[in-house]
């Protein structure tokens, strides 16, 4: 495969993994619950206590997009519109961007190495903020 620029991205199951050549990038996403890697690879999932629209779905595709173009967690900051923030509370540790205005993805971002471009970001949770 020819390398340049571009991202070449390496699919597997549980994890995807870009990398950059130019800056070498290295964002790590794992889902830590079936449901959720079922929502982003399919669309939807097998079980039907999560079940959600159709706009809520294609929201969380785009959230996840974001989650694995950004350099580092903190560069979350220049998309105002998914309110990141570091959650306290039971939910201490762990952070949040927002998926709709209703829902919310729940991730904990561990940096690798001492290189701080290299992250993992294991996605936690797709729970609605009001409840």
């Amino acid at each position: 495969m020819k390398k340049n620029n571009s991202l070449f991205c390496e699919f597997n199951y549980f994890v995807y993994l870009c990398h950059g050549f130019q800056n070498i990038i290295v964002v790590e996403i794992v889902f830590n619950k079936e449901y959720l890697s079922e929502l982003y690879y399919n669309g939807k999932c097998s079980d039907k206590k999560h079940r959600y629209q159709q706009s809520i779905v294609k929201r969380y595709i785009r959230v996840i997009d974001i989650l694995e173009s950004v350099g580092s967690i903190e560069d979350l900051y220049r998309f105002h519109s998914l309110h990141y923030e570091s959650l306290v509370g039971d939910l201490k540790g762990f952070e949040s961007v927002r998926v709709g205005d209703k829902y919310r993805l729940i991730f904990k971002s561990t940096k690798m190495d001492s290189n701080p471009v290299i992250t993992i970001c294991n996605i936690e949770d797709l729970t609605n903020h009001y409840q």
